[in-house]
């Protein structure tokens, strides 16, 4: 990308003399957008956005590319005028990760899988093995994929039935339409041919002849169309299984656990419905399950044990029950019968069918439970755990007739760790514990789970760390970090970078806000359309609450979120600027009003029923109360980080950029606001398990500068 001299000057100028730089002539480099008023007027509102010309869809306007090349000539300037630690905590950061590793073997069919790091390689290298003394096959070097390119994700691998054959989704740019290419495991060679522009979900036929995917739509880039791939052919000749017309649903697709059925899920976040191809009859017309309806939700596998269904459904459930069905009786619903009923505190969440047995992932008052059903009698095992806040995951378990299911568990100060559990007795092995290079002990960290009041009463819990010896009561900087959309539930996991924050005296705190699903599927429904500002309300009031007990300095207060967590951060700010002392905002959707009035906009119509419809007036007026580029106001606001990226395909690069060019402009402090634009990748940041540590590191660099201050 070539850029403008000016460009070159402010980058020059902020990394090569930096010694020279102060709070005045670093003001005076400050860009400065031009402003372009654009009028919007709904419903009698009149809504005017001077940057809206940072819009520009294909991503090649040289006067954006400047601007934003200029946004990222100012951070580097910001912090080569002061403290900047971003180099010695990356090395810290990945100092702690191991530079070889291997993960645990699992089995499928005749081979061992697993991933493998070598030392400094920033990509994994698949393997498959007999088994452990057998040799190894190398299935793909991510490494040598990804050699030459500024971004690479391999997004999703998958084995053809005859073990013979495997195909891979792959991502150059960040912007998630997924490449699919073939490789012949026999030959050891990649065909010459790519499926282009799916969302990287495949699924197989019985014989291997033919590989289902989803095509997204080149502008809205929502998932709406399953193709069937004959293996060999070019992608022109692929014929449509299925097309979903309705721009409020998004289309999966995938194979059911018995491999006997290929799987069309189509959803939104109130509705669901699915249909089924035989995987030994792949040219025949998708079958439908049960028809779509409103406000129910529904999902469906395969048990081959039985040959019925079971269904996780909220049918007359509002945390979901299970039932079961055989395919021909499944279109009644009262048909149906119940295996696990509803229960009002506790959320059935996922189910994985054994010849035997049913493992059973649940949560009850805000924290993951798993047990294990006995079929026949119904009588249950439950998994225990030690930790008073934690994450707890059903890890990859592709075999069904075995004696044993594998998950995953980690709380903020226990590494990740991967268990297998015997179906018939309910034992415990611990299979691997992911290691933290130099000196640690879970013991140095406290771990606490909290609920705060919010001002209606509701008590909503905080997960929290801390290091045990640099604890001082009403002392410690507070960094609170939260979601609270989509009925996301934002666990309290690990994470060895936190330990850089930890170990410097941060209190590291996760507000499990309305809006999540973590205590149940109302409490998502009571932070979405309009209840969405009880989630804006319980982080503001989780953090008071938190300094209330002693467990922050009033005056060292930081917030984090990103995508929908970036709206909660500009929702807050602008409700609370003095609470905080800075922010970190990761590609924040800000935006609100004018995005979801424009359904060219990826992704915009299947978001409808989570912020609701701006042609709707009553919608509309809710979503400008707290729309957070909307509201910003001439205010004293914090010191204030956001992240962008020029691909991304959730929240596009020109929200947070037009949000910086707003806040800089109505700001009555001299906090500094900056950007970090990424101009070689999407959502996620940067890829590699070394260089997306960086943006990390940068964003903890920035809260020791600003909390030094």
């Amino acid at each position: 990308m070539i850029k403008t001299a000016l460009t070159f000057l402010l980058i020059y100028f902020s990394l090569q003399i930096a010694s020279d730089l102060n709070k005045d002539n670093l003001r005076d480099l400050k860009p400065s957008p031009k402003k372009i008023p654009v009028t919007f007027d709904a419903h009698g509102v009149k809504r005017v956005d001077n940057y809206y010309w940072m819009r520009d869809d294909t991503r090649k306007d040289q006067e954006v590319i400047d601007h934003l090349n200029t946004e990222n000539a100012y951070l580097e300037g910001w912090f080569a005028s002061g403290l900047d630690e971003r180099d010695k905590l990356f090395q810290e950061i990945t100092d702690r990760i191991p530079k070889k590793e291997d993960s645990v073997p699992i089995r499928l069919k005749n081979y061992e899988y697993f991933r493998r790091y070598e030392p400094e390689n920033e990509y994994a290298i698949y393997i498959r093995r007999k088994n452990k003394n057998s040799e190894e096959i190398v299935l793909l070097d991510v490494n040598e994929l990804a050699h030459g390119k500024d971004f690479y994700q391999l997004a999703n691998w998958s084995i053809s039935p005859s073990e013979s054959l495997m195909a891979y989704a792959e991502d150059i740019n960040g912007r998630r339409q997924y490449s699919i290419k073939f490789k012949d495991l026999i030959k050891s060679e990649t065909y010459d041919y790519v499926i282009e522009n799916t969302s990287g979900d495949m699924a197989w036929s019985a014989e291997g002849d033919y590989l289902f995917y989803v095509l997204r739509d080149e502008e809205t880039l929502l998932p709406h169309k399953v193709f069937r791939h004959k293996v060999g052919t070019s992608q022109d000749t692929d014929e449509l299984v299925y097309e979903e017309k309705d721009t409020t649903f998004y289309l999966s697709v995938g194979n059911t656990r018995s491999m006997e059925f290929i799987e069309l899920s189509i959803s939104s976040t109130t509705s669901s419905e699915t249909r089924l191809i035989k995987s030994n009859n792949p040219t025949s017309s998708p079958e439908i399950f049960y028809k779509r309806e409103k406000d129910h939700l529904y999902s469906v596998d395969h048990d081959p044990a039985s040959d019925r269904f079971l269904i996780e459904s909220n049918w007359n459930a509002t945390n979901f029950r299970l039932l079961e069905v055989n395919l021909i009786d499944s279109k009644v619903k009262e048909n149906w019968k119940e295996i696990i009923p509803h229960r009002e505190a506790v959320l059935l969440q996922a189910v994985i069918p054994f010849p035997k047995h049913l493992v059973v992932m649940e949560r009850e008052n805000g924290l993951k439970k798993l047990r294990i059903l006995d079929k026949e009698s119904l009588n249950s095992r439950t998994v225990n755990f030690n930790d008073p806040s934690y994450t707890a995951y059903l890890a990859s378990n592709p075999e069904y007739d075995v004696d044993r299911f594998y998950f995953g568990y980690s709380s903020m100060r226990t590494p990740d760790s991967l268990f297998s559990v015997k179906l018939d007795t309910g034992r415990k092995r611990l299979l691997k514990e992911a290691e933290v290079k130099g000196i640690f002990s879970s013991s140095d960290y406290k771990v606490e789970r909290k609920f705060i009041s919010a001002r209606d009463g509701t008590q909503v819990p905080v997960s929290l760390v801390y290091r045990r010896d640099r604890y001082l009561k009403n002392k410690n900087p507070l960094f609170v970090y939260g979601y609270g959309s989509y009925g996301h539930s934002i666990d309290a996991g690990f994470s060895s970078s936190r330990l850089s924050l930890l170990d410097r005296g941060f209190i590291f705190a996760i507000a499990h806000i309305r809006g999540g699903q973590e205590l149940g599927r109302q409490w998502y429904e009571d932070g979405k359309i309009f209840n969405k500002l009880n989630t804006f309300y319980d982080f503001i009031d989780v953090t008071k609450g938190l300094l209330k007990l002693g467990l922050g300095d009033p005056e060292r207060v930081y917030a984090g979120g990103g995508s929908a967590g970036g709206l909660l951060m500009g929702a807050i700010v602008n409700m609370e600027p003095k609470l905080y002392s800075g922010i970190v905002s990761n590609v924040p959707f800000v935006d609100v009003v004018t995005t979801m009035s424009d359904p060219s906009i990826p992704l915009t119509t299947g978001e409808y029923s989570e912020w609701g419809n701006p042609e709707i007036k009553e919608e509309f007026e809710y979503i400008l109360r707290y729309s957070p580029y909307d509201n910003i106001d001439k205010l004293e606001y914090p010191s204030i980080l956001v992240t962008a990226g020029l691909w991304d395909s959730q929240v596009q690069y020109y929200e947070p950029a037009k949000y910086v060019a707003k806040l800089r402009d109505y700001n009555q402090s001299d906090n500094p606001i900056i950007m970090k634009v990424n101009m070689s990748a999407g959502h996620s940041g940067n890829s590699g398990r070394f260089e997306s540590l960086k943006e990390v590191a940068m964003e903890y660099a920035f809260l020791l500068r600003v909390d030094s201050n």
